[in-house]
C-alpha cells in the first residue's frame, strides 16, 4: 500500500493516532494485546477511463451526470446523462453494449435503472412519462409508455423485489401498482420540502426506502416501509454554521444506520429502528460523531460519502482553506482508528458525485468517467497508525513493508532463563548476532520495485531477465497487478526509445502472471506488432479482456499477411487447433470410414438432398475439406475469434483488410464451420478453441464489411456458392427435425408407471 504524508494541522485526529506511537520511540513497541489486534487496510489500485462525457444542452459546467446504476450483472453499469441518453457499459472492456435516446424535444429526468426481476430497463422523461424497454429494443419511442399523474423523483431497483418509485411529493409506489393504474392519484406526503437524497434496501425480505428532505435549512428523514405501508418521520439536529453535504445508509439487524457528511468535515452517525409497526409523531434524531477529518478552519465543498465496509468510508470532495489552494481528492478513512488510509488528488476536478459498485469507485474526472479499483485487506495495527509513506515524490505506488513484531521482540528481548550463566548469555548473543546478519543479508538480496525500475533504464537485457526472475520468485506484494503494470511499462518505454532493445522473455513472463490488461500497458501490443512477435500477440489476445477493436484488426491483418512458411518453427500455442487440424504436414490425407453426424455429408452438399447416408466409403479428401492455413496461423486466427469486441466499433476497422485477406479468412471460417457441423456438440473441445457462435458472428461481420468486394471478385464466387449450399442443407436438415419434434415431445411426456424388467416390447401410439 501507499500512504500520503498527512499534515497534522489539517488532520488532527490522524496526528494524535500516529503521534502516540512516535512519542514512545521506535524501541517502545505495542503490548502483546495490541500486536494481536488487526484492522482492515484499504488501498486504491488500478485506474482506467470508462467513457468520455459530453456536456448536454442546458447542463451547466460541473453538473456531472444524472445517474449511474448497476446493470444486470456486476460487470455492467447503466449511465444516464443530463440530456436524452441512457447507455449500458461493460466495465471490464470499457465498451458500450447499448445506447437508447428519447426524442429531441424530450429530456430524461430520472436516472435509468435495471429491473433485476425481469431484466428490463426503466427510465422517466419529462418528469411523468415512464418508459420500459429491453436489450434488443432500439427506438425508445416504440417501447412501453405510461404517463403518470405526478412528478417522479427517483426509481429504486433492489434485487428480489419490485422496483420502488419515489415521487417528488414523497409518495412511494411499487412499479406493479403504477402499471396496473398509471392514472391513479398520487398524494403529497411532504409540504414545501425538497428531496435531497434517497436509497432503498431489503430488510427481512421486505423493501425499505429512506429519503431526506430540506426546508429553510432544516433537514428531515423519512423511512417508508412498503409492506405494510408505514411511514416514519424524523428531524435532524440543526447546526448553526454547517449543513449536510452527503448521505449514505445501511441496514443490519433491523437497525437503519444513516451517515451524514457535514461541510465541517465531520461524519455523524444516526440510528433508527425498523421494528416500529405504528407511525409515530415526528422525532428528533440525535447524532454521534463517527469521524472528524479536518479542523475548524477548513470547509468541505461538493463532497460525497460512500460506505466500503463496517470500518471504512470513502470521501470525495474539495477542502477549501484560506491559506491553501483548494484541491479535490478521493480519500479512504478508517472510522475505527480515525486514520486516513489512502488518498488520491484529482487535478482535473470532479462533479462531487461518487458511486461504489463491486469494489470499484466511479467518479467524473474532468471530461471523463473514471473507474478506480479499491480493496480492503487485513494488515497489522502498526501500519494503520505508524509510518505513513509519502507518494507525491514517486510516480508509482510503492509497496509497504509490514513490521513483524514477534521477530523484533525475539531479537531485542532476552529470555530470563538464558541469563543464569555467562556461557549461556554469550551463546545467546552469538545466536542473535547471527540472526541479525542473516536478516541484513536477506535485505541486501531482496530486490525492490524501485531498484528494478531503475535497472530497466540502463542495464543489459540479460541482467534485467535475471533480476526480473528473482523479483517475481521472491515478491510478496499486496498490489501485485499495479506493480507488474509499472514494470512492463518501463520495459515498453525503453523498447520505444531503443529499437535494439527487446526483452521478449521478460514480456512473456510478465504477461503469463495474468495480472495485466491492455489498459495497464497500452503500448505493449503496438511494440509487438512492430516486432511481428506473433507469440506475444497471441498471449495478449488470449489474456487481455479489454483489447480495442482497432488493435484486434491490426493483429488480424498482421496474421493474415504472414506466410505459413515463415511461421514454421514459431513458438505458437497450438492447443486451439489440435482437435481439428493434423499438425503433421500432409498434402493428401486419406480419410477413414466415418459416421456422418448432425446431418452433414459431402453427398448432401452435392445433390442438395435431405436423405442422409449413414456410412461413407473411404475417399481422398477434397481441397475444401483441407485447412487453407497452417496450424500456426490457425492458432493465431483462433485467438482473434476469441477476443471481445463491439460490432459498432469493429466494422470500420474490418474494412481495412485487403480482398485477398478477406477471402483467406472466409475460407478458414468456412473450414471451421464445416468441421463444427460434423460434430454432435457443434463445438470443438478445449477452452481456447472457437465456438460455432464465434465462427458465425465473424463470418457475418466479414461479409457485412466487404459484401460488395466479395460479390465482385471472381475467385470468391465459388466460396459463396459453397457456403450457400452448405447453409441451405443445414436449414433443410433442421426442418426435417422440426417435423418429428411433436413425436419426440410426446415420447418425453409418457411416464412409465411399471417396471418391465430387463427386457420388454412395448407398443406406443402417437396421435
Amino acid at each position: 500500500h501507499s500512504f500520503r504524508a498527512v499534515d497534522s494541522r489539517r488532520f488532527p485526529s490522524l496526528a494524535v493516532c500516529g503521534g502516540s506511537l512516535a512519542e514512545r520511540g521506535l524501541a517502545s513497541f505495542p503490548s502483546s494485546r495490541e500486536r494481536r489486534r488487526l484492522c482492515k487496510m484499504a488501498a486504491l489500485c488500478e485506474e482506467f477511463t470508462l467513457c468520455g462525457l459530453i456536456a448536454s444542452a442546458g447542463a451547466g459546467a460541473g453538473q456531472g451526470i444524472l445517474g449511474l446504476e448497476p446493470g444486470p450483472d456486476p460487470d455492467r453499469v447503466l449511465l444516464t446523462d443530463r440530456g436524452r441518453t441512457a447507455t449500458l457499459y461493460k466495465v471490464s472492456d470499457q465498451k458500450p453494449l447499448g445506447c437508447w435516446s428519447v426524442k429531441q424535444d424530450q429530456t430524461i429526468t430520472c436516472p435509468a435503472v435495471c429491473n433485476f426481476e425481469t431484466g428490463e430497463y426503466i427510465a422517466v422523461h419529462d418528469d411523468k412519462v415512464l418508459r420500459i424497454w429491453k436489450d434488443e429494443d432500439v427506438n425508445l419511442d416504440k417501447v412501453f409508455r405510461a404517463t403518470l399523474t405526478a412528478d417522479v423523483y427517483r426509481i429504486h431497483s433492489v434485487p428480489h423485489t419490485e422496483p420502488l418509485v419515489l415521487f417528488k411529493g414523497g409518495a412511494v409506489r411499487t412499479l406493479d401498482a403504477l402499471l396496473a393504474a398509471p392514472q391513479q392519484e398520487i398524494e403529497n406526503v411532504i409540504s414545501d420540502e425538497v428531496i435531497r437524497w434517497s436509497e432503498a434496501f431489503m430488510e427481512t425480505q421486505q423493501p425499505v426506502l429512506i429519503f431526506t428532505t430540506e426546508k429553510n435549512g432544516n433537514y428531515f428523514v423519512y423511512v417508508q416501509k412498503v409492506n405494510p405501508n408505514i411511514l416514519h418521520k424524523y428531524k435532524l439536529e440543526q447546526e448553526e454554521s454547517f449543513h449536510p453535504l452527503s448521505f449514505t445508509a445501511y441496514t443490519k439487524n433491523k437497525i437503519l444506520t444513516l451517515l451524514c457528511l457535514y461541510s465541517n468535515g465531520c461524519v455523524y452517525k444516526l440510528l433508527m429502528s425498523l421494528q416500529q409497526s405504528v407511525p409515530e409523531e415526528e422525532q428528533i434524531l440525535s447524532k454521534s460523531l463517527l469521524l472528524k477529518m479536518v479542523v475548524s478552519d477548513t470547509v468541505l465543498k461538493g463532497a460525497s460519502l460512500a460506505i466500503l465496509d463496517k470500518d471504512h468510508v470513502a470521501v470525495l470532495g474539495c477542502l477549501d482553506s484560506p491559506p491553501n489552494i483548494a484541491k479535490e481528492c478521493l480519500s479512504i478513512w478508517n472510522t475505527k482508528f480515525q486514520t486516513l488510509q489512502t488518498s488520491k488528488e484529482l487535478p482535473q476536478g470532479t462533479s462531487g458525485q461518487l458511486w461504489c459498485y463491486g469494489e470499484k469507485f466511479f467518479l467524473t474526472h474532468g471530461k471523463v468517467l473514471t473507474v478506480i479499483v479499491y480493496k480492503c485487506e487485513t494488515s497489522s495495527l502498526a501500519t494503520a497508525v505508524g509510518k505513513l509513506k509519502d507518494t507525491q515524490t514517486s510516480g508509482m505506488r510503492t509497496v509497504s513493508s509490514y513490521v513483524n513484531w514477534n521477530t523484533l521482540q525475539e531479537e531485542d528481548l532476552a529470555s530470563p532463563h538464558a541469563q543464569q550463566s555467562v556461557a549461556a548469555k554469550t551463546e545467546s548473543k552469538r545466536t542473535l548476532r547471527s540472526r541479525r546478519n542473516n536478516v541484513a543479508k536477506l535485505q541486501r538480496d531482496t530486490l525492490t520495485v524501485e531498484q528494478l525500475l531503475s535497472d530497466i533504464k540502463d542495464s543489459s537485457q540479460h541482467d534485467i531477465e535475471e533480476e526480473l526472475r528473482q523479483f517475481l520468485s521472491n515478491a510478496q506484494m499486496s498490489d501485485f497487478q499495479a506493480t507488474v503494470g509499472y514494470i512492463i511499462t518501463g520495459l515498453v518505454n525503453r523498447c520505444k526509445t531503443e529499437p535494439t532493445f527487446y526483452p521478449r522473455h521478460c514480456l512473456v513472463q510478465l504477461i503469463q502472471t495474468q495480472g495485466l490488461s491492455y489498459s495497464l500497458c497500452p503500448d505493449l501490443m503496438a511494440v509487438a506488432l512492430d516486432k511481428t512477435d506473433v507469440h506475444l500477440l497471441q498471449l495478449c489476445l488470449q489474456q487481455f479482456p479489454d483489447v480495442p477493436e482497432a488493435v484486434t484488426c491490426a493483429c488480424l491483418k498482421s496474421f493474415l499477411s504472414i506466410s505459413d512458411d515463415s511461421l514454421q518453427g514459431t513458438n505458437v500455442n497450438l492447443d486451439s487447433v489440435i482437435s481439428f487440424i493434423d499438425i503433421t504436414p500432409n498434402d493428401q490425407v486419406e480419410k477413414q470410414t466415418e459416421t456422418v453426424q448432425n446431418g452433414f455429408s459431402s453427398a448432401l452438399m452435392e445433390d442438395d438432398s435431405c436423405d442422409i447416408q449413414l456410412t461413407q466409403k473411404p475417399h481422398v479428401v477434397d481441397t475444401e475439406e483441407l485447412c487453407p492455413v497452417g496450424p500456426q496461423k490457425a492458432a493465431l486466427l483462433n485467438a482473434i475469434l476469441h477476443s471481445a469486441y463491439s460490432e459498432t466499433f469493429l466494422l470500420p476497422h474490418l474494412k481495412d483488410l485487403s480482398a485477398q485477406q478477406v477471402i483467406l479468412f472466409l475460407r478458414y471460417l468456412q473450414f471451421l464451420y464445416i468441421k463444427c457441423s460434423e460434430k454432435v456438440s457443434t463445438d470443438f473441445p478445449g477452452m481456447l478453441s472457437p465456438t460455432i457462435n464465434q465462427i458465425m458472428d465473424w463470418m457475418c461481420l466479414l461479409l457485412d464489411a466487404h459484401f460488395t468486394v466479395v460479390v465482385m471478385l471472381p475467385e470468391a464466387k465459388g466460396l459463396l456458392f459453397s457456403l450457400h449450399k452448405f447453409v441451405r442443407a443445414q436449414v433443410r436438415f433442421c426442418s426435417e427435425l422440426n417435423k418429428i419434434e411433436g413425436s419426440l415431445q410426446e415420447l418425453q411426456r409418457i411416464k412409465h408407471q411399471k417396471d418391465f424388467g430387463l427386457y420388454s416390447i412395448e407398443m406406443l401410439e402417437l396421435v
